[in-house]
């Protein structure tokens, strides 16, 4: 039997929640589904710039989880560029946190564990 997955730490979320290429209707688009904590993982990555050792503590996930996590999101950012899908952002297992380590705008402590999201709700 496997082991239920193990929630994942967010820090931010996407204030968008889908993205689509120009001049096609959503209606005809085939839908690709990031979850959130996968948007993390890019976010932490490749936009804060974090080595994949601290994006897995930042996600409360270890080092190999991280990987897949972010394999994963590579490949659907991917496929919705190259073959002009719909991504939506969207479900998953995480938590939401108020760490701010990794915004920019706000470089004060604050407190964590504000809300649990999981696919199941």
């Amino acid at each position: 039997m496997p082991r239920k997955t193990k929630c994942r730490r967010v820090g931010h979320i996407p204030r968008s929640n889908f993205f689509k290429p120009a001049g096609i209707p959503a209606y005809e688009l085939e839908e690709i589904i990031l979850k959130i904590e996968e948007a993390e993982a890019l976010r932490l990555k490749d936009l804060v710039g974090l080595d994949q050792v601290d994006c897995a503590v930042e996600m409360g996930v270890s080092r190999t989880t991280f990987q897949r996590i972010l394999v994963e999101a590579r490949q659907k950012v991917a496929d919705t560029l190259i073959n002009s899908k719909m991504l939506v952002l969207e479900g998953g297992n995480y938590e939401l946190v108020n760490d701010c380590r990794y915004h920019h705008h706000n470089r004060g402590r604050c407190a964590a564990d504000v809300k649990n999201h999981t696919d199941e709700e």
